[in-house]
């Protein structure tokens, strides 16, 4: 079994090609996924830790995106609250892909080189865009203002550092059709 990560910026595209990986069959573990879910299990050590972001035990998500995102320190201690959960609940699912039999399986990171884990794959895929784009989409879908991009974007490696170190690196700097066509040609050449 093959083993890749996949990386990017906030507002590159990362999970529109996970989502183009899938439909062509591929298992990808979304760590983003298992952070949320991890959110759950771990309730109550997040409101320990960030009681201003919880009410009634349960965690405002918003709340503790500010807090995390405006303050490394912050941010460093629910990473270390969530990260083993994630990096847990990514080995399982990866065994149970093997185990399956499955060929080739991509684990949706978005802190990978942050992490330190791109040692763990045999190769990792950076989505990439220009900034101004990556602005455009991620004030347009989530709501975040401008101060609040650059804040979650200045929280990551720059994204010219994760190209740098990408294995393979997937422009989304085009549309949908064309991602389309790049994420196949990456997958016919990657799966073989």
């Amino acid at each position: 079994m093959r083993l890749i990560g996949l990386t990017g910026s906030i507002g590159s595209g990362k999970s529109t090609v996970a989502q183009l990986l899938r439909a062509l069959g591929v298992t990808v573990l979304d760590a983003d996924e298992y952070a949320r879910e991890g959110a759950l299990v771990l309730k109550s050590e997040i409101c320990q830790a960030f009681p201003e972001a919880c009410a009634g035990g349960e965690v405002n998500r918003a709340v503790l995106g500010r807090l995390v995102f405006s303050d490394p320190a912050a941010r460093r201690r629910l990473e270390a609250l969530l990260h083993p959960y994630v990096r847990r609940r990514m080995q399982e699912e990866t065994e149970k892909a093997r185990q399956a039999g499955h060929r080739l399986v991509v684990q949706d990171i978005p802190l990978l080189f942050e992490a330190g884990r791109e040692a763990d794959f045999a190769g990792v895929l950076v989505v990439a865009a220009p900034t101004a784009l990556r602005k455009a989409r991620v004030m347009a879908r989530s709501g975040l203002s401008e101060a609040e991009f650059e804040a979650r974007d200045q929280s990551q490696l720059p994204q010219e550092e994760k190209v740098r170190r990408a294995t393979w690196v997937i422009w989304n700097d085009a549309d949908l059709d064309t991602l389309h066509k790049r994420v196949e040609a990456w997958y016919r050449e990657v799966a073989g």
